[in-house]
């Protein structure tokens, strides 16, 4: 086992720490022939028994002429991976459920095009792209985020067998890239917000403060907050507005660990809880989240939202 890890590592290790760009030299390139090229050299041999059964001129030629292409494709099958240099980009979270695509840049130094490259993580879709000749390409890894927290970059597989399709050179690639997966949201009802602590009412419509406009209802919303005469005015399926007062007298929500008891085990209450904190982002709520342990201020915006959804991705009770 040991001598399997060494070698696995010395021949598809990143050979940095994962961050820098890499350049494939001809040590890190395999090279075999597909499926469609052993059949290519078996027909060859055939061809070349019956010229030299029939002492044919014509098809010794023929059969070396078509070594010779087969040999010629072999070698721009390796050069269409020689020399290609692969840096990581960037990669933004996701979802449980969604997939995560892992940014990689290529680039090529060369006039002539690199084509057909595929590449491949393990467990995920293959991706084909081309790179222009001394330009670069972006080019997104999927890979399924199944469950939430860190999802690593597992090794990467870049092939070719461009141009005939002969042969197929690859090379394993490990940059050191990872995304955050957050809970998968589930859609429930949004609680009651609290009482702010500046003064006002529970319930009240906003008393003496100042109004500062309205937005769609949300299923926590009180009645008395609605538009009435704004919704009398309305023709159509348009959903009822409710007024919002600058001031914080209606006060906030928060998100407590303690009131998703009722729906079941750990990771259906931690989607509860994304999902509270996607519905309340889309309002326009001030929310706060409370953990075991752990609690996210009372905020709003989308580096409010970002941050508690991390929360809840990397939360273990």
């Amino acid at each position: 086992m040991r001598l399997a890890a060494r070698l696995a590592q010395s021949l598809f290790r990143w050979r940095s720490d994962g961050t820098a760009p890499f350049r494939l030299g001809q040590r890190r390139i395999f090279m075999l022939p597909t499926r469609g090229g052993l059949l290519y050299a078996a027909a060859l041999l055939v061809m070349l028994i019956g010229a030299i059964n029939y002492n044919l001129a014509l098809g010794h030629a023929l059969v070396f002429l078509l070594a010779g292409l087969g040999l010629t494709g072999m070698v721009h099958t390796f050069r269409n991976l020689h020399g290609l240099e692969i840096a990581p980009g960037r990669v933004e979270p996701v979802f449980a459920g969604e997939t995560a695509q892992f940014e990689l840049l290529l680039s090529s130094d060369r006039p002539a095009p690199r084509c057909g490259l595929r590449l491949a993580a393990l467990g995920g879709d293959t991706v084909e792209t081309a790179v222009d000749g001394g330009a670069g390409r972006k080019i997104a890894v999927p890979l399924p985020g199944r469950r939430r927290g860190w999802l690593e970059l597992p090794r990467v597989r870049l092939s070719t067998v461009y141009p005939l399709g002969l042969f197929t050179a690859w090379s394993y690639l490990q940059p050191a890239m990872r995304c955050l997966v957050y809970p998968a949201p589930h859609p429930i009802p949004l609680p009651a917000p609290a009482p702010a602590a500046t003064g006002g009412t529970a319930g009240g419509a906003g008393g003496d403060e100042d109004f500062a406009g309205f937005r769609a209802r949300q299923p926590g919303d009180s009645p008395r907050h609605v538009a009435w005469k704004a919704a009398a005015r309305e023709t159509g399926d348009r959903p009822l507005l409710v007024k919002q007062f600058a001031g914080g007298s209606d006060g906030e929500l928060r998100l407590d660990w303690a009131s998703t008891a009722e729906f079941g085990d750990t990771e259906s209450r931690i989607s509860v809880l994304a999902g509270w904190v996607v519905a309340a982002d889309e309002a326009g709520l001030r929310h706060a989240l409370n953990l075991p342990e752990q609690s996210v201020a009372a905020g709003l915006g989308p580096a409010h939202r970002r941050r508690c959804l991390e929360t809840l991705a990397l939360w273990s009770p």
